[in-house]
C-alpha cells in the first residue's frame, strides 16, 4: 500500500485510449514493479489488463495516538505513506493514478477501488468525472471490528468498495452463477459479512503487523471470482504484503503489483512463493446461464434421460404433472412447457421449470436442472 506522491497532474479521460492489444510477454506477470505506482503503471502497456484491484491509502489524518481502555497502544496507520498535505494533494495523486489505471485497463475491464468514509467518496466522484462508471458498491462489513474505544462515535465496523467499469457500455466480466453458488443459491448481495484479517493470516515480523492495513484473503477471494476469469491478468498498483497476488496464485490468474516499500515487498514475495495454486478441477466455477450449454428440456426426453409419461412435482410436492412425448407437461385440464404449466399452476407470472420441477431420481427429488447436468457431463467432449 501507498506510494510516492507526484506533483503532475494526469489528464482526465472520458474513454479508453484505443490501443493494440498486449501481448502477456510483453507484460511484467508475477512481479513487484518498484518506486512511485504511477510511474510504474506508466511502464505498462494500454489496454494491457483486466481487473485493477486498488487498495490506495485512505488519508486517515489522525491525530494524537489511540489508546485501549487499560492504556495498551492501538496500531493505526501512522505511515508517512497515508500523510498528504491537503484534500487538493490526495485528490491530485488519486486523478494521477486513477488515469493511469483506466489507461492499462482493457475496453471490457473493471476497476475495483476500497476505503473508508475518509477518502471512498472523493474517489468515487474523481473516477466518475474520469468516465469510470460505478457497477455497485459494496460494504465489507466486518465480522470483527475494532471497538470504537473513546465512545464519542459509532464503532467503525465496515469499509465501502466500489466496482466500476470503462464505461456504460463495456461489456465486464461478472461471474453472476458462481456468485449464487458460493452464496448457497442465493442471489449474492452488496453487503459482505467477512472477518479482518487476522490470526495466522495475519504477517507479522518480531511480533509487530508487517502491514497496518492487510486486506483478508477472503475479500479479493470474491473479488476475483466475481469479476475475472482463469489467465486474467489482475493488477494492484499498492500492493502492500501482497493479498492480491497470493489469491491470484491460488485461483489461476496472473498478477502484477506496485509497491514502494522494500519491507513490504520483502513480504509479499515470500508470502506469494508459499501460496498453493488450486488444480484445474478446482478452479473451475460454475457458469453463468450466457456461457452454458443449451439443453431443451426435449432433448433430455429424446436421448431417454427422461422418459415419456415420468410424473414430476414440485419440491413440497404439492403439485405433479406428467411429462408427454414431445416434451410437453399435462396437469389435469392443463398443459404447457416446464415452464409455462409451473407459472400456470402456481397462478405466478413466470417460472424457472428447472429449478421447480423435481424428479426422483437415485432415491432423492432432485430439480430437473441436476439431470441437465448431469446429461452435459456426460455428453461434453
Amino acid at each position: 500500500m501507498g506510494l510516492l506522491l507526484t506533483k503532475e497532474r494526469a489528464t482526465a479521460r472520458t474513454k479508453p485510449r484505443a490501443a493494440a492489444k498486449a501481448e502477456p510477454q510483453d507484460l511484467p506477470l508475477g512481479r513487484i514493479l518498484t518506486g512511485d505506482c504511477i510511474e510504474a503503471m506508466r511502464s505498462l502497456p494500454s489496454a494491457s489488463v483486466d481487473m485493477v484491484f486498488a487498495d490506495p491509502p485512505y488519508n486517515l489524518q489522525l491525530g494524537g495516538d489511540l489508546n485501549r481502555p487499560d492504556g495498551s497502544h492501538v496500531d493505526a496507520v501512522t505511515n508517512d505513506w497515508d500523510r498528504f498535505d491537503s484534500f487538493a494533494t490526495y485528490d491530485s495523486f488519486t486523478r494521477a493514478w486513477l488515469s493511469e489505471a483506466r489507461r492499462v485497463l482493457k475496453p471490457d475491464g473493471s476497476l475495483w477501488v476500497i476505503g473508508s468514509y475518509h477518502n471512498i467518496y472523493r474517489v468515487g466522484a474523481i473516477l466518475q468525472d474520469l468516465g469510470f462508471w460505478i457497477l455497485n458498491d459494496i460494504v465489507w462489513r466486518k465480522a470483527n471490528p475494532m471497538p470504537n474505544f473513546k465512545g464519542t462515535r459509532f464503532t467503525n465496523a465496515h469499509e465501502t468498495l466500489i466496482w466500476a467499469s470503462q464505461g456504460e457500455k463495456s461489456r465486464y466480466t461478472f461471474n453472476y452463477r458462481t456468485m449464487k453458488t458460493l452464496n448457497d443459491e442465493l442471489q449474492m448481495r452488496s453487503d459482505w459479512v467477512l472477518p479482518i484479517c487476522s490470526g495466522p493470516e495475519r504477517l507479522r515480523k518480531d511480533g509487530a503487523k508487517v502491514h497496518p492495513t492487510q486486506k483478508p484473503e477472503s475479500l479479493l477471494y470474491r473479488v476475483m471470482l466475481a469479476t475475472t476469469n482463469k489467465g486474467d491478468v489482475v493488477l494492484d498498483p499498492f500492493f502492500g504484503t501482497g493479498t492480491t497476488g497470493a489469491v491470484a496464485k491460488r485461483l489461476g490468474r496472473e498478477w502484477i503489483g506496485c509497491e514502494r516499500e522494500s519491507g513490504y515487498r520483502e513480504a509479499a514475495l515470500e508470502r506469494i512463493e508459499m501460496a498453493l495454486p488450486l488444480d484445474e478441477s478446482a478452479i473451475a466455477t460454475m457458469q453463468s446461464v450466457k456461457s452454458t450449454v443449451k439443453v431443451a428440456f426435449g432433448t433430455l426426453i429424446e436421448t431417454g434421460w427422461i422418459a415419456p409419461g415420468t410424473v414430476l412435482t414440485d419440491k413440497k410436492r404439492r403439485l405433479a404433472a406428467t411429462v408427454r412425448a414431445d416434451g410437453s407437461l399435462v396437469a389435469g385440464e392443463n398443459s404447457g412447457s416446464i415452464h409455462g404449466l409451473g407459472a400456470k399452476l402456481q397462478d405466478a407470472p413466470s417460472c424457472n421449470g428447472w429449478t421447480f420441477w423435481h424428479i426422483e431420481h437415485e432415491g432423492q427429488a432432485k430439480p430437473l436442472d441436476a439431470i441437465r447436468q448431469l446429461y452435459i457431463l456426460a455428453t461434453e467432449p
